[in-house]
């Protein structure tokens, strides 16, 4: 597994629970300096200058914010928050469009996972586990609607997820316009898809999107994905657990990719 110019994985023995950054230039400044967050809670009635700039840095960095009321901040931490907080992610965040040209530039052929809603925190874990397994370069998850990665996750995927580049993106949409551009063909699994998994031909660069458990991908999403395929099953169960079907479909992927 490849990791961006100098950024190093972090050792799962290194790894500390998420902690807190408060305070209006400490999240400025932690920001601008590349710390990557989970969230940033933003006290309600906020507003002037202060609220432009931190929404402008944190849509630049696809950070979520999440305005809350000043008890809730209170509870966090007995310190001068001054209206905000942010939490730091255990892992970085990478930029799709950084990504894609390392792949290239490493002469291999992009296998990208796109996770569209899933917010089990174990079945990120166990994704994520299986797609490093299988090779796949690159994780992308929405800013909002995903499963928080912190050590439960990163526990569950078996280290996976301090190994695997993870791309946390505006919109799924917005992610396949750039993959498109960049000549990824994306996949998508659906009850509805009218092809086999297995007539699928990921030996080009390709982009597999996984739904949310229950709901399954985005309509919008769907819409504009032409290539969507089911996986054979022979009971009567409704389908597979979001991380066993991923497992399975990366596996098949990675199959085609040594037979090519």
């Amino acid at each position: 597994m490849f990791f961006l110019k100098n950024l190093r994985p972090y050792s799962p023995m290194q790894l500390k629970k998420n902690s807190y950054i408060f305070g209006r230039h400490p999240i400025i400044d932690a920001i601008q300096t590349g710390t990557s967050f989970e969230k940033i809670f933003l006290q309600q009635g906020i507003r002037g200058e202060y609220e432009k700039e931190l929404r402008h840095l944190t849509k630049s960095n696809n950070i979520p914010v999440q305005i809350v009321p000043k008890e809730k901040l209170n509870r966090l931490t007995s310190a001068n928050h001054q209206g905000v907080i942010g939490i730091t992610s255990l892992i970085p965040f990478y930029q799709l469009d950084d990504i894609l040209p390392f792949i290239y530039e490493k002469s291999e052929t992009p296998l990208i996972l796109i996770l569209d809603g899933v917010t089990d925190i174990r079945n990120l874990g166990a994704i994520a586990r299986s797609a490093e397994i299988c090779g796949v370069h690159t994780i992308i998850i929405p800013k909002k609607g995903s499963a928080q990665i912190n050590a439960e996750a990163i526990k569950s995927s078996a280290g996976a997820l301090t190994k695997i580049p993870v791309c946390r993106v505006q919109s799924i949409d917005g992610a396949l316009d750039t993959l498109e551009l960049s000549g990824v063909t994306p996949f998508a699994s659906n009850l509805g898809g009218k092809k086999m998994v297995f007539d699928c031909d990921f030996t080009q660069p390709t982009a597999i999107i996984m739904g949310a458990e229950g709901k399954g991908i985005n309509r919008e999403v769907l819409k504009r994905v032409e290539n969507q395929f089911i996986i054979p099953q022979k009971g009567t169960t409704d389908s597979f657990n979001v991380s066993v079907a991923t497992g399975i479909i990366l596996y098949e992927a990675l199959k085609q990719r040594i037979a090519f």
